[in-house]
């Protein structure tokens, strides 16, 4: 996955299908693009950024 384009509704269903599976490899991505609709949709653009940095609670 190169690009990230989610859109993210204002509510809660309580379950459903997962947006990947646990297979999935680490990825970072950096926001590229955002914006609000009128209903407080938020509409949004992520790219492959560098690599995945991991650390601790104590840091």
């Amino acid at each position: 996955v190169d690009e990230l384009r989610l859109l993210i509704h204002p509510l809660v269903l309580g379950k459903g299908r997962r947006l990947f599976g646990d297979d999935a490899m680490p990825s970072e991505f950096d926001l590229v693009e955002s914006s609000t609709t009128a209903t407080g949709v938020i509409i949004t653009r992520y790219v492959k950024g560098g690599e995945v940095k991991t650390g601790t609670f104590e840091e």
